[in-house]
């Protein structure tokens, strides 16, 4: 699929890839043109906090003694990041999603026009991706609160008159607590949100949404897989980032789509996209192998071929 005029179509000599959307898609140099900025400076503001967040996340080492002393200093953190991941973030897409769908553009025409949108939009999965790997690798986030909760209900039990501060402080830590439950909390809500955003827009057709989410996925497969794409990025670290938005958007369509991914009617080229990501080095993309395989909601359908459940195994 083609548009005349675009300037940053590559012809693609090594491989028949005409049945699937493909362009070059600018994750490193992307900027805004002046119809996308009023939304861009807002999520820019969302995903400023990102980094930090992450590396919250990856410094926590536990605060199981905290919690006995009745001190709870790095559970903070992490209550803070909770509150703007939840307010923020699921907003965020869906302000997104509402850009890249609107008529009169089709989803392929809309992701390459405003690209320092989709760019954003793989931002946010990224992160997302990087979040929930961060999450899967410490437990100590999920013990300790559901140590830290049990703590508060024995506070209660003991002290009858705690004051409101408290009282907010317990409910959301039950919040809190079944969002760290969850194996990938931040797909999850991504999901939902997504979900919610179909279902809220009854008057767009929900083709719009799930054909965003494929052409992302179509488009960084054929980044990845094609080296006169590759070649355009300088770093090593945008091809991981480009894999990681690959895996988001699927197990996003996987939840929406009314057959999901998997299906033979799917407009993702599941064999492709997971073939591009064995041939990567086991230890770097083991992690997103693991969320098609246990976050996705159709693999385990009767639909889905033997060969692409075998790829999986």
């Amino acid at each position: 699929m083609r548009f005349a005029g675009m300037g940053n179509l590559l012809k693609v000599l090594t491989r028949e890839i005409e049945n699937y959307p493909h362009f070059f898609l600018d994750f490193e140099n992307a900027q805004p043109t002046d119809g996308e900025r009023e939304v861009w400076n807002q999520i820019s503001a969302v995903l400023q906090d990102s980094e930090s967040m992450l590396a919250d996340l990856q410094a926590y080492k536990g605060a199981g003694q905290e919690i006995r002393d009745g001190e709870n200093p790095k559970l903070e953190v992490l209550y803070t990041n909770f509150v703007i991941l939840t307010n923020t973030k699921e907003k965020a897409l869906q302000s997104l999603l509402e850009s890249l769908t609107c008529p009169p553009y089709t989803p392929t025409q809309h992701l390459e026009r405003e690209q320092a949108l989709a760019k954003e939009f793989a931002e946010i999965l990224h992160f997302t991706l990087r979040f929930d790997e961060l999450k899967m690798r410490n437990p100590a986030i999920q013990n300790d609160f559901s140590y830290y909760r049990r703590t508060i209900s024995r506070n209660r039990i003991n002290n009858m008159h705690l004051d409101i501060e408290n009282e907010v402080n317990n409910e959301m830590a039950n919040r809190m607590s079944l969002f760290y439950a969850e194996a990938t909390p931040m797909l999850k809500t991504l999901s939902n949100a997504t979900t919610h955003f179909v279902s809220e827009n009854k008057t767009l057709p929900i083709e719009n949404t799930t054909d965003c989410l494929s052409t992302m996925a179509s488009v960084c497969k054929v980044m990845l897989e094609t080296p006169e794409y590759r070649s355009r990025f300088t770093s090593e670290e945008t091809l991981m980032f480009c894999m990681r938005v690959m895996v988001g958007v699927i197990i996003l369509y996987d939840h929406v789509h009314p057959v999901g991914a998997f299906s033979k009617t799917s407009k993702i080229d599941m064999k492709g996209c997971i073939k591009v990501l064995k041939e990567q080095p086991p230890d770097s993309v083991e992690g997103l192998l693991n969320a098609l395989r246990f976050t996705t909601k159709h693999l385990n359908d009767e639909s889905t071929s033997k060969q692409i459940r075998a790829m999986l195994q």
